[in-house]
């Protein structure tokens, strides 16, 4: 059964100086306040289509690595994934760098490498990112 999730953005004023409040619609979880120096500087409070992304990756690549995981009878006890998004004003999106640490019982650091690297292939988000290059470093704890 395909799923599709809804999010909206309002932005008022020109680039610069203007700035935008991003609404979660399916969830209903929060508005989020996004802006150029937010996205360009730093944070200072707001969040980025570059942060939005990196939470969406980390999140479906730890469904994936789990689930390949479990399919290979060495199930996660824990999975810790971070993903670093890299956004290069007036070039775009640079490079995503993935982390993840794995409690996986079981199993050998070569063999949870290779699940987290099919992982890497094979998400959904990884595979409509597939424009950047995606980097991954992995290691059982």
């Amino acid at each position: 059964m395909a799923t599709t999730r809804h999010a909206h953005t309002v932005w008022e004023g020109n680039l610069l100086k203007g700035s935008g409040k991003v609404t979660l619609d399916s969830s209903g979880i929060g508005t989020y306040d996004v802006s150029w120096p937010a996205r360009s500087e730093e944070p200072n409070g707001k969040t980025s289509p570059e942060e939005l992304i990196a939470a969406a990756h980390s999140s479906c690549f730890s469904m994936a690595l789990s689930h390949a995981l479990a399919g290979a009878d060495t199930p996660p006890t824990r999975l810790t994934t971070s993903a670093a998004v890299t956004f290069q004003p007036g070039t775009g999106i640079t490079g995503i760098h993935l982390t993840v640490e794995g409690e996986v019982p079981g199993i050998d650091a070569e063999a949870f490498q290779a699940a987290a690297e099919d992982a890497k292939k094979n998400c959904p988000v990884s595979q409509a990112l597939t424009g950047t290059t995606i980097t991954l470093e992995a290691k059982l704890a």
